[in-house]
């Protein structure tokens, strides 16, 4: 899937530890890193909100998208 998680980023240019933002964010740091990693199939839009919250970013900067025009392919398989 082309969608890339770019918390990494974030927390470099923040200047921040992945652990101290768990702990803010209220998450475990292995919770964190599997988001970070990008293993994760989904996200609550509440924890996502939370860690905008804690970065001052917003949900579009956590994430990025490289188009894939199998993607819509697989509209059919996902639901919502």
């Amino acid at each position: 899937m082309p969608v890339r998680v770019t918390l990494d980023r974030l927390i470099v240019a923040r200047g921040i530890k992945a652990r101290d933002l768990a702990v803010e964010v209220g998450l475990s740091e292995t919770q964190l890193s599997l988001f970070r990693s990008g293993k994760v199939k989904g996200i609550r839009f509440s924890t996502l909100a939370r860690i905008c919250a804690a970065l001052n970013c917003r949900p579009g900067d956590l994430l990025d998208y490289d188009h894939d025009p199998a993607d819509l392919a697989r509209a059919d398989d996902d639901g919502l």
